[in-house]
């Protein structure tokens, strides 16, 4: 029986010959990530210096933090937060990423996502680097002993397989497939294991795009989600790459859990209804309601493809009277990218209010919402008070669907725009 390119990372980063899924190994994470985080890293670093007695870190050049929330500081706690951060940076020798946008896209940038890594993180949100064919886990409180050990557990996760055949019609986006995903899974049908995208149609989504279908992927109750790397994100990543690794491949006869199969061409756009993410439905069923703001933004969105979409919709139109349009880009390279194409001075010109990259509007820091109001959004997550009153609602859907949503001020099917 042939091995899934999980396990194939695993045996690598385990120093093993070969491990199968079920079996427990040790493997050393390739890369630690974090973000900073109160309650949470600077905790890490008190307990890392206090209970384990350990000053330093002993290998740097494989750690990464990021300061992409709170950004900027808007009380003197929040700075301390970040100063405590860099601080802890600076005297561990460890690389520091501060406002260049939402780490997990930063990440892949800077060139931590190597084809073949192990990486690891406590946020959920860093599979998304499995669009590049790196496994990357969030361990959330295990994350102290892979910034002082070589070597973390691991149980060898089972994978689920999904085959993309066809081409996306116009207007359904990525995002939609990952939501069609959810319907066919379920909420919690990759529970504990792998989401693996394959399939030839997979090659005709976007690297953007299979950025946020595997960003995404805690929401079908997977560990991680992974793509067996093309050529092309081959070469992005090789050229970036903090480390040289032999990228890995699923065998043709691999052992999957299950194996399951979407045929793009036959999709429509999607909006993910409140309070659960796992509220998937036709957008056709909701074309109509009232909306009163709209996000594009967070580490699952506001990439090239989707800022080109928006401004395509947006174009010699303006947003609908009373909408607010937040557009936030992923990253600062990408925001650069889009200013280059002129992209933010159309979005600014139709009424949008375009920030700086950041996490904050996600999790409601930033443009909270007032009872009674209602966000279409590109955000993680649609639970009560997400975005400010527990009594406002999040519609999650895609880019196109966000842009053409605030031209008319209701939740609008973007395909009549395209």
């Amino acid at each position: 029986m042939g091995k899934t390119i999980v396990e194939k990372i695993l045996a690598r980063a385990s120093g093993q010959t070969e491990v199968t899924a079920g079996q427990e190994v040790l493997a050393a994470p390739d890369f630690v990530l974090a973000y900073d985080w109160p309650g949470q890293t600077d905790v890490m670093f008190r307990e890392m210096r206090d209970d384990l007695g350990i000053p330093r870190v002993s290998e740097p050049e494989r750690i990464g933090f990021f300061i992409d929330h709170m950004v900027p500081s808007a009380t003197p706690q929040e700075e301390e937060v970040h100063i405590g951060t860099r601080k802890w940076c600076t005297e561990n020798d460890v690389e520091l990423f501060e406002r260049r946008g939402i780490g997990h896209q930063v990440a892949s940038e800077v060139g931590y996502a190597v084809p073949g890594a192990f990486v690891v993180h406590f946020d959920p949100h860093v599979s998304q680097l499995g669009a590049f064919g790196a496994l990357a886990l969030g361990l959330r409180r295990n994350v102290l002993e892979a910034l002082v050990r070589k070597q973390v557990p691991v149980k060898v996760p089972s994978t689920v397989r999904v085959d993309l055949e066809g081409e996306l019609p116009k207007g359904v986006m990525a995002r939609d497939v990952f939501h069609h995903i959810v319907r066919l899974l379920g909420p919690s049908g990759c529970r504990f294991q792998v989401l693996e995208i394959g399939g030839s149609g997979a090659e005709n989504i976007s690297t953007e795009g299979l950025q946020t279908i595997t960003g995404l992927a805690m929401f079908t109750g997977a560990l991680t989600a992974i793509v067996n790397p093309s050529p092309g994100r081959l070469a992005y990543a090789s050229a970036r790459a903090r480390k040289q690794l032999e990228a890995q491949y699923s065998d043709p006869n691999a052992n999957y859990s299950q194996r399951r199969r979407i045929v793009l061409d036959r999709l429509e756009p999607i909006v993910v209804v409140p309070p659960s993410p796992a509220n998937t439905r036709l957008l056709s069923e909701h074309a109509g309601l009232e909306v009163h703001t709209g996000y594009l933004g967070s580490c699952a969105s506001g990439r090239l493809e989707e800022l080109r979409i928006a401004a395509k919709i947006l174009a010699g139109r303006r947003v609908h009277p009373g909408f607010s349009l937040h557009v936030v880009p992923t990253s600062q390279e990408i925001m650069a990218a889009a200013a280059r194409e002129e992209l933010i001075s159309t979005l600014v010109e139709a009424g949008a209010f375009v920030s700086s990259s950041s996490c904050d509007y996600c999790y409601g820091r930033i443009a909270t919402m007032s009872a009674g109001q209602r966000a279409v959004s590109t955000g993680t997550l649609n639970v009560r008070g997400r975005m400010g009153s527990i009594d406002s609602e999040i519609y999650l859907c895609s880019a196109a669907t966000v842009a053409a949503s605030a031209v008319n001020g209701k939740i609008t099917d973007p395909r009549q725009y395209l």
